[in-house]
């Protein structure tokens, strides 16, 4: 989380999102501080079997919940490259430089594909 940079039209980057969304794997009371600790709003669905669940007072955000797809389909195109998806590459920086030769073909594949 100490990577992320926000953009704004005036001044420098914000670190940290107004909002972060996870899977049901990130539902923890302990996660759930930690985002709230940094007046972050955590947009994770609650685990079938945790009291908030069943709760009516705690609300969800459906729509925010899906625009993480965004993201999640990006991993994917990222992890059709094989080089990405098993870390070849152990420097960091060397591993986003492999990150992002795979977003500009995916991005050349996009615009000049026959598809369109």
């Amino acid at each position: 989380m100490t990577k992320v940079r926000v953009r704004q039209k005036r001044g420098r980057p914000r670190c940290r999102p107004n909002r972060l969304a996870g899977d049901k794997g990130y539902s923890s009371d302990r996660i759930r501080e930690f985002l709230n600790e940094r007046g972050m709003e955590a947009i994770i669905p609650h685990k079938d079997n945790e009291k908030a669940r069943h709760d009516p007072e705690v609300t969800f955000d459906k729509n925010g919940y899906r625009r993480r797809s965004v993201v999640e389909q990006s991993i994917g195109w990222l992890k059709e490259c094989r080089r990405i998806g098993t870390r070849f590459e152990k420097l960091a920086i060397n591993f986003l430089a492999m990150v992002r030769l795979a977003m500009i073909k995916r991005t050349l594949r996009m615009l000049f594909s026959n598809r369109a």
